[in-house]
């Protein structure tokens, strides 16, 4: 029983990390510009967010680390009426610097980007979908 309970212990604890880290209703609205042009839209400043990369020696995956940042600075750029961020370097640590931008109505990157409706473009374009809804 004991060895059970040593066993399932850090289990549980991997496993809350995510626990409560959800995307709200205002970070719904909020875009990601990975690598769009923001010099259009106006600059409301600059978020920090941070979770846990590691829990004790264990590193937690990346993915999802990066993930959860991405989540955490949608739902803090909408508290400042963004609808745009932005990436401004990598994670470190589990620390990312976001930027907030209010773009309106210009996605930025969408003047780069050639539109197809019926489709990836034939010259060996791809089309690309969200892994979760927001």
């Amino acid at each position: 029983m004991r060895k059970t309970l040593l066993l399932l212990v850090p289990v549980l604890l991997l496993g809350a990390c995510t626990w409560g880290i959800t995307l709200d209703e205002a970070g719904k609205q909020v875009r990601t510009a990975w690598s769009g042009d923001v010099s259009q839209c106006r600059d409301l400043g600059k978020v920090t967010v941070s979770v846990m990369d590691h829990v004790g020696p264990v590193d937690r995956n990346d993915i999802k680390v990066r993930d959860e940042l991405e989540v955490m600075a949608r739902n803090e750029a909408a508290k400042m009426h963004a609808d745009t961020i932005k990436p401004l370097g990598e994670p470190a640590d589990g620390s990312q610097a976001w930027g907030a931008y209010q773009c309106g109505s210009v996605r930025p990157g969408s003047a780069a980007a050639p539109t197809n409706p019926s489709g990836p473009a034939s010259s060996g374009g791809a089309q690309t979908f969200p892994i979760h809804g927001g």
